[in-house]
């Protein structure tokens, strides 16, 4: 069952690129208030708040630094912001700001975090 060992490690990587992911917002100040939320739209990966805003964080680690490129695409930041929107009245108060975040995550390298890279009508 390669294919089944594959998706495996798979999951495995990705699970360690989001404790990665959790650990370095911790370290900037940020508190983890969801993980592997799932909604009827989607799976967000980390939701985490600091200073007035709730960020809906999508992540994903690759291999190496170059496969990060294409590793976030408009799609994928519209099933992460369709699935923000279906919860975000359970994690941000009223006057806390939303932002749609990406963290890359690849081995050797400080995680790279994207802020805000969803808006609408994007």
């Amino acid at each position: 069952m390669p294919g089944y060992n594959r998706r495996q490690n798979a999951e495995k990587q990705g699970r360690r690129g989001e404790a990665l992911a959790a650990f370095y917002l911790m370290m900037k100040g940020w508190r983890i208030v969801g993980r592997r939320v799932k909604t009827r739209r989607g799976e967000i990966d980390l939701i985490a708040k600091r200073f007035g805003t709730v960020a809906f964080v999508e992540v994903k680690r690759r291999s190496s630094a170059a496969a990060l490129r294409d590793a976030i695409d408009h799609h994928r930041l519209k099933r992460v912001a369709a699935a923000a929107e279906s919860v975000a009245h359970l994690y941000a108060s009223k006057g806390e700001s939303v932002s749609i975040d990406v963290i890359l995550v690849a081995p050797r390298r400080w995680p790279r975090h994207l802020v805000n890279v969803w808006h609408d009508g994007h």
